[in-house]
């Protein structure tokens, strides 16, 4: 059974936006091939390299064989959309031997953060969030009202 990854610590970015990642999240996330991925504004994630590959093309092919057989041809703006984002969302990385995070140029825009600037790393059960600080607040704001029912209904 996988381990939930969970927990909330606040890191700096260096200078040359690196970022240490807790040691006991990184055990979780599995090995030194990751996936950082664009979320949504003030947010990153990063996930293990296999478990994003996998479901990744999973859902590729789908599409695919979607567009091959045609049943896409009414839909092409938004294979066109999906397409873009494919280009931009995500990038494969190695972490550094120390579990180090250098996060790249325009995935560092979508952070909104600068070098020497504050953020949340975050366990979100099945891969880890990197967030600006003010954006982190905001998304507790409005979904915390929420856990007890999103737990009663995942678990039940």
């Amino acid at each position: 059974m996988q381990e939930l990854i969970v927990g909330e610590f606040h890191r700096t970015l260096d200078e040359r936006f690196r970022l240490s990642l807790p040691a006991e999240l990184l055990s979780l996330l599995g090995e030194n091939e990751c996936v950082l991925a664009k979320e949504r504004p003030g947010c990153l994630s990063l996930w293990n390299g296999a478990d994003w590959q996998a479901k990744l093309e999973s859902g590729i092919d789908l599409v695919r064989g979607k567009i091959q057989s045609g049943r896409l041809d009414a839909k092409i703006e938004q294979v066109q959309i999906l397409g873009r984002l494919l280009a931009t969302r995500h990038k494969r990385l190695r972490l550094s031997g120390r579990g180090r995070l250098l996060i790249p140029e325009g995935f560092r825009e979508f952070l909104q953060v600068e070098a020497g600037s504050e953020v949340v790393v975050v366990g979100a059960a099945v891969c880890l969030e990197i967030w600006k600080p003010e954006a982190w607040i905001a998304y507790l704001e409005q979904t915390m009202p929420d856990f007890r029912e999103l737990l009663e209904e995942l678990a039940g």
